[in-house]
Order: structure tokens, then C-alpha cells, then sequence
């Protein structure tokens, strides 16, 4: 029986994102054009969650953020924490690892525009869902933006008013979980340095000391 976490490649819960991947499987019939699964092991203690496969990369090669911009600054600042070993090629038989580390997007289907709705977020709950509950030894999240953060919160059943989102912020959550935050790795967010190198390993180096004490 396939992992509840996983949706089926011809999930349709989301009529808009069903005909979107149709359409691009039409004009990239050698693309991934399905949703996209979590990489890295399910025994890890870290789980990284953003917001959805972006066109030409995770939705062209099946791994999250890998093949566009968001992949760099984060696969290469995991590499410099110890949780992701090997070169980062762009390609999902690049050969990188991930130990201790898990990702998956809030949205596993690409949203046109990169902006998924509000219905297709929330239809996607259950499987991040599933996923915190199939990590047993999971003890901190990262949240790349708002709405990845919102889903993490809401799938812990915790009110978001009590919990802002906020660059940097830390959360408790059931269980003795701990939320960390960071803006997304986007070019976007890159490009305007609204992120830069320095404020992203600062998070992860915040993560990585909650873990070396839990």
C-alpha cells in the first residue's frame, strides 16, 4: 500500500493543479509533471517544508528545490551544516544525499504562477500530516515562508495567531517539537536580499543548536 505522505501521480483532489500538470505534461512530456514526493529519510530529526515545486525545477526533475534558483542556497548551505553530502548537479541523480534531513513542499503539485490557492493548500494538509507522523524521531522544523509555516501550524492543529511568522522566530509545538522560520530561498527573495547567505545560515545554525541539546 503506497505511504498516506505521498499523493498518486494522477492525484486530481485539485482540479486547477490536475489541469495545470496536463498541460505542462503536454508541452514537457519528458518533465516530472506530478507531485512531487519528499527526499531524504523519514528516521530524520529535521524536516524542512516549503511551499510548493516551482515549474522549471522541482515539478522538471522530481526532487524539491533542485533544477531552479532555490535549490543553491539551500542544498548548499545544508552541505555546510553536515546534512546534505555530495556535489549538487541540479538533476535528481546528481548524487546528493541528505542525513538527518528530510524536505517536502506544503503543496506537492506546481501552482500556476508559483501561487497556490488557499482550497489547494489545504487539500494538501493530510499529507504533510502524514509525513510528521511517519518521523519518529523528528525534533525541529524549518518553515521556508508563510505559507509553509501556516501549514505546519495547522497541521500540529495549532492557532496561528498564537504563533506569528516572523524571519527567524522560533515556536514550541505539541510534543516538544520546535518551528523554526526563514523567508523562502526564492531568487526573488535572493535577488532583493531580503534573504541573504548570512541570515539563512544564521537559522540554520540556530536548528543545528537545538538539536546538538534534544
Amino acid at each position: 500500500m503506497p505511504f498516506a505522505g505521498e499523493p498518486r501521480p494522477d492525484c486530481g483532489l485539485c482540479a486547477r493543479l490536475a489541469a495545470f500538470r496536463a498541460a505542462n505534461r503536454a508541452a514537457w512530456p519528458g518533465w516530472f509533471n506530478a507531485p512531487v514526493p519528499g527526499f531524504g529519510p523519514r528516521t530524520a530529526r529535521l524536516l524542512i517544508v516549503g511551499l510548493a515545486p516551482g515549474l522549471k525545477g522541482a515539478n522538471r526533475t522530481g526532487r524539491p528545490f533542485t533544477g531552479d534558483h532555490a535549490g543553491i542556497l539551500l542544498y548548499e548551505t545544508l552541505k555546510g551544516a553536515g546534512f546534505a553530502h555530495g556535489a549538487y548537479g541540479a538533476a535528481a541523480d546528481d548524487g546528493l544525499t541528505l542525513r538527518d534531513c528530510r524536505i517536502v513542499n506544503a503543496v506537492r503539485c506546481v501552482p500556476p504562477e508559483n501561487k497556490p490557492l488557499p482550497a489547494e493548500i489545504a487539500a494538501c494538509r493530510p499529507f504533510l500530516a502524514a509525513e510528521l507522523a511517519a518521523m519518529p524521531n523528528l525534533r525541529a522544523i524549518l518553515a521556508l515562508g508563510r505559507i509553509a509555516h501556516d501549514a505546519v501550524l495547522r497541521a500540529h492543529g495549532v492557532a496561528l495567531r498564537a504563533h506569528p511568522f516572523a524571519h527567524g522566530a522560533e515556536h514550541t509545538l505539541p510534543g516538544g517539537r520546535r518551528l523554526f522560520e526563514s523567508f523562502h530561498v526564492s531568487r526573488y527573495n535572493t535577488a532583493t536580499r531580503r534573504l541573504t547567505e548570512e541570515m539563512f545560515r544564521a537559522v540554520i545554525t540556530k536548528l543545528c543548536e537545538f538539536l546538538s541539546t534534544h
